[in-house]
């Protein structure tokens, strides 16, 4: 995340990030994720040791998007998705639109971001300085591609579900990026102002799911979607307390 924005970080639990995939009928979910409790600045991250990074970021550094908490205590980059109850059985068709991760500033845009299977994703580097996407997959096949000039494009896809697909920079170790890869488009990931939505719901009861860089496990909630209507939501979201030590 680029620095001079009003963002404040946490110790402790969760972008851009991607949109939901919307569908012109049905219901909608849509909500906002908050954090309850202290609220500390990020820390910013050094980035001298590429001289491109380093002109890009003076004056203006790049801080931690581990956990990128607002001045009024929403949160960004949170994962949200339908985890349980759609139809059995059924297909979803991929959208043809291909998901873009950007190397930009030196860092990855979106850092949270969904896709489906199948779906396109396109890979750029927007910067002045060589990069390099080495994926960190479980159930997919994985990748690790060299881009080391601005402007350089490639395309991949995912051919099985899987929560969450880690990204990383060998050449920059402070960039990483987290994909979830889905069978459905009933996802979205919690903006600039940590709101979500999700569109096209087909009438049901649906465990809801989240996940965070800093709260891998994450919430859920069970919602139902009646007759086109619109369900608000919100997940509140707070620093585990500490387990006190046993004396003998």
């Amino acid at each position: 995340m680029l620095g001079k924005r009003t963002i404040v970080s946490a110790l402790m639990v969760a972008m851009m990030c991607s949109a939901s995939v919307a569908l012109a009928d049905g219901g909608t979910i849509k909500g906002v994720a908050k954090w309850e409790g202290k609220i500390r600045p990020s820390k910013p991250i050094q980035v001298d040791a590429d001289p491109h990074c380093a002109k890009v970021h003076k004056g203006d550094p790049l801080l931690s998007e581990k956990l990128v908490i607002n001045a009024n205590s929403t949160l960004r980059d949170v994962f949200v998705y339908v985890k349980s109850g759609l139809p059995a059985g059924k297909t979803w068709t991929v959208t043809e639109e291909p998901v873009v991760l950007n190397q930009v500033g030196c860092h990855y845009e979106p850092h949270v971001f969904g896709i489906m299977v199948g779906q396109e994703l396109k890979v750029k580097n927007s910067d002045n300085t060589a990069h390099n996407i080495n994926t960190q997959p479980k159930n997919n096949q994985g990748f690790n591609n060299g881009q080391p000039k601005k402007g350089m494009e490639f395309t991949k896809t995912f051919d099985t579900p899987e929560q969450m697909v880690k990204f990383k920079c060998d050449v920059h170790p402070w960039m990483s990026a987290y994909c979830g890869v889905m069978e459905h488009p009933f996802f979205a990931t919690t903006d600039e102002d940590g709101n979500f939505e999700i569109t096209g719901l087909p009438d049901g009861t649906y465990v809801l799911a989240t996940w965070g860089e800093r709260f891998k496990k994450g919430q859920e909630m069970t919602v139902t979607v009646t007759g086109g209507e619109t369900q608000e939501v919100e997940f509140v979201f707070k620093k585990p307390s500490k387990k006190k030590k046993k004396k003998d």
